[in-house]
């Protein structure tokens, strides 16, 4: 009796700028769909109010993330606004040798450095159809200082230009549809693999 290989998981990496909705929609999308791990990824950025430490973010400091770097245990990481983010490498392996499909909502930055590692990990964008609409929702989530504002809609304007590499791109001008967008992408993501 032969066994059947088991199949490594995909890596399912969403992007987008800040307050487009990436979190929200990824969360809900996985709500209704099985079959997906979401990744938890390090930070220095403090933690915000209703922010779980472990749920989204295991909030860290400096130093031990710049020790998980010199022992070379992220997949990626970035600086973006002033602070550090990063996936745990164990992480995602483990995951990906039990068959499950991993995604990761990372920035631009670490998306790219992701792609060249794991050259079948599928993008996906997540944008609206303009920055007026960006600044509006990151002012309405009031988890962020005018100051910080700025910087994450300059930083927008940096991340659009990345776009162009990604499998897919998702409009967030409609929650319900958009959602409905990446639940499609996701279920069609996980076939493929």
């Amino acid at each position: 009796m032969e066994l059947e290989a088991k199949k490594k998981g995909r890596l399912i990496i969403v992007s987008g700028p800040s307050g487009v909705g990436k979190s929200s929609l990824t969360d809900d999308a996985l709500k209704d769909l099985e079959g997906f791990e979401r990744s938890v990824s390090v930070t220095t950025r403090p933690r915000r109010k209703n922010e779980v430490d472990g749920y989204k973010y295991n909030f860290i400091s400096k130093e031990d993330f710049d020790n998980l770097i010199k022992e070379d245990k992220l997949l990626e990481w970035a600086e973006y606004c002033g602070f550090q983010y990063g996936t745990p490498l164990d992480f995602v392996e483990e995951k990906l040798k039990q068959g499950k499909n991993v995604i990761l909502e990372i920035e631009v930055q670490g998306a790219m450095q992701v792609k060249k590692k794991i050259k079948d990990a599928y993008l996906i964008f997540i944008v609206t159809s303009n920055i007026s609409d960006l600044k509006k929702r990151l002012k309405n989530r009031d988890t962020e200082s005018e100051d910080n504002i700025e910087k994450r809609l300059k930083a927008a304007g940096q991340e659009l230009k990345y776009q162009c590499y990604y499998d897919c791109i998702i409009v967030n001008n409609d929650y319900n549809e958009a959602l409905l967008n990446l639940k499609q992408v996701l279920l069609l993501q996980k076939e493929a693999v």
